[in-house]
Parts: C-alpha cells; sequence; structure tokens
C-alpha cells in the first residue's frame, strides 16, 4: 500500500526547493533559484539565507498545488540537515519542524548527498543495489558503493575542490558568468581538447599516505589555468578571446578524463556493473557521454538522473524520505542541522 504523500524541503545552498511524493511517485517539484549571487561570482551564505526565508513559503505552496495535494493530507515532512550551509539549512529545517509539528506527522531528515545518490530512484530506469555512485557536483565530488540498508562505502573523493567548483573557477579566470560550469561545457563542445596540457586531478596509489586509489585534487588544474593565463602577459586578453572554447574542453576533457578512469577501476576491482553519475556536474554534456561510451566499452550499465534532479532539488529529497519512512527512519524533532554531515 501506498504511503501517504511526502511534503519534501531543501535548503541546503542557493536553491530553494519543495516538492510532493505521492502514490509511489514524484507528484511536483519547484525550485527558486537565486540570481542574487551573480554580481559576486559565487554564493554569498548571509544572501542565500535571506532569500530562503523569502522564497520557501510560496515554494511549498506552489509544490502542494502542483501535486495536488493539501496540506492536511500530507503524512510526513522531509528535510534536507546538511551537508551545506547554515544558515541555509536553519531556514528550511525550522519551516519543516513547523509544518510537522502542526500537522501532527512525522519529520523525516535527510542527508543532501544520500539525496544526490538516490535521485537516481526518482524515475525508471533504476540501478539494482549494490551500484557504485560518482558525485559529483559544486560541493562535492566522491565515489562510493551503495548498498541495501542506506550503507555506503567510500572508495575515493576530493582532497581540496570540488569538480563543479573548479569548473566555476576556471569558467570566472575565461571571464565567463556564473554558474560557469554550463558555459564552460558549452564552449568545450567547439574547442581543441588538445589546446592545452594540464594535470590530471587522479592522486591515485601514488598521491600522499592516506589516499584511497580513487582520490582527486582539482586544485592543481585550476592553478594551472591560471598560471598559463598570468604568463599571457599584455596578450592575455586577445588570446583568451581567440581561444577561449580550446581552454574549455582541454580543461573539461582532463577532469572528464579522472572521474570516467576512477570508476572504470572501481568496477575492475569491485565487479558492480551498475553505475550512477549524480550531482549538478552529472549534467555535463562531455561526462555523459564519455560515461556512456565507458559503460559500452568495459560492460556496465550507467544511471544518470534527469538534468532537472541532478541540481539541487527537493525531489531527491523526497524519494530518498520515502525509503527511509517505508525503513522506519524518522526523526525527532530536536533534531539539528550538520553543516559537514558525511555521507
Amino acid at each position: 500500500m501506498p504511503l501517504p504523500p511526502i511534503l519534501a524541503i531543501e535548503t541546503s545552498c542557493d536553491d530553494t526547493a519543495a516538492a510532493v511524493w505521492a502514490d509511489d511517485r514524484l507528484a511536483s517539484s519547484v525550485v527558486a533559484g537565486q540570481r542574487v549571487h551573480e554580481r559576486f561570482g559565487g554564493v554569498v551564505p548571509e544572501h542565500a539565507s535571506r532569500a530562503h526565508e523569502r522564497l520557501i513559503v510560496p515554494t511549498i505552496r506552489a509544490a502542494l498545488d502542483e501535486a495536488g495535494v493539501e496540506m492536511g493530507d500530507v503524512g510526513a515532512v522531509a528535510v534536507t540537515v546538511g551537508p551545506g550551509l547554515a544558515g541555509s539549512l536553519l531556514v528550511g529545517l525550522s519551516v519543516a519542524k513547523g509544518l510537522a509539528l502542526g500537522a501532527g506527522v512525522p519529520l523525516i531528515g535527510v542527508n543532501h548527498l544520500e539525496g544526490h545518490v538516490y535521485s537516481v530512484m526518482i524515475e525508471a530506469p533504476r540501478p539494482p543495489l549494490p551500484f557504485l555512485c560518482l558525485t559529483v557536483s559544486g560541493g562535492h565530488t566522491l565515489l562510493t558503493l551503495v548498498e541495501e540498508g542506506f550503507r555506503h562505502r567510500e572508495l575515493g573523493r576530493t582532497r581540496d575542490d570540488a569538480a563543479g567548483e573548479a569548473f566555476d573557477k576556471v569558467a570566472k579566470l575565461l571571464g565567463l558568468p556564473y554558474p560557469g560550469g554550463p558555459h564552460v561545457d558549452r564552449l568545450a563542445a567547439d574547442g581543441d581538447a588538445g589546446f592545452l596540457d594540464l594535470p590530471s586531478p587522479r592522486l591515485g596509489p601514488k598521491g600522499r599516505r592516506g589516499d584511497a586509489l580513487f582520490d582527486l585534487s582539482f586544485s592543481g588544474i585550476k592553478t594551472a589555468v591560471r598560471y598559463w593565463l598570468a604568463d599571457l602577459g599584455a596578450e592575455r586578453e586577445a588570446t583568451v578571446e581567440q581561444h577561449r572554447a580550446d581552454v574549455a574542453a582541454s580543461f573539461q576533457r582532463v577532469v572528464v578524463e579522472s572521474l570516467v578512469e576512477g570508476v572504470r577501476e572501481a568496477v575492475d576491482q569491485t565487479g558492480v556493473r551498475a553505475v550512477a553519475v549524480v550531482g549538478g556536474v552529472s549534467a555535463n554534456r562531455g561526462l555523459r557521454a564519455a560515461m556512456a561510451e565507458a559503460g559500452e566499452s568495459d560492460g556496465f550499465e550507467v544511471f544518470v538522473p534527469d538534468p532537472a534532479h541532478s541540481v539541487d532539488n527537493a525531489a531527491m529529497i523526497a524519494v530518498t524520505a520515502a525509503a527511509k519512512w517505508a525503513a522506519g527512519h524518522t526523526a525527532g524533532l530536536d533534531v539539528g542541522i550538520d553543516p559537514s554531515l558525511a555521507l
């Protein structure tokens, strides 16, 4: 028997999102972005939390209306409790607690990273358990083995910048608008991927003590682009204008290769032949194409969520909450946020 409708809220960073999961399917998903950050070239935490305060109630109302669900019909309220920006998380949790208390329904706390992992379960086809999951976003890059019972075994992660963060920083160096990742992706399609010889983000067994086989470091490739630009001197502006697409293509090629190589090695070592690629960077066309090609070549199946469910959204919180609720996992009203929450 299907669970009663679940209202899910996501406010971990700069997107205010709400969704409704009803009758074992996604009934609605609404995301309100925050353009206030564009002029700063990155997310400003104080502006983010204030924008959440303005946007969260109308966003929730829009999600309920789109689903055709009244608050009195909701059986549980789910909310992101971390990781993320403290002020942003507090806005979402405070509203979720109030709604759950007022409606007399359970509260379900969801890890934002779990939400990304299980975003591949929103729509068919869905990967079988266990599966490998590559999470690539603006704040996180990690490779995990996902098993029954919400067990996640970390196989590797970035030791500094996340992949999405590196995309945005390189985009800024090239004079592209924020968020820069999609702009780099579009430019890369028309550029010469061999224009620059950039260092690989892979650390592997030759990395620092404690590095896992699949660990990465994106700070070096970002710095290499900065140094190349600095060495241009007076010719910088003209050269960038002429070769912006080539730099974008060179950067994207090396980043994508490092991610795909790690996944191929993980498939070979674990024998798990289902791979999910989630998070905002999973919408990158170069990464999608390269991962699909690797899967076809190496004999593993690749699962990628709809691009609308790749970026921060509440649909992924809703589907995760549904699984948690079915397994009997709920939270008390004393639950708090954890900005550094790990998977």
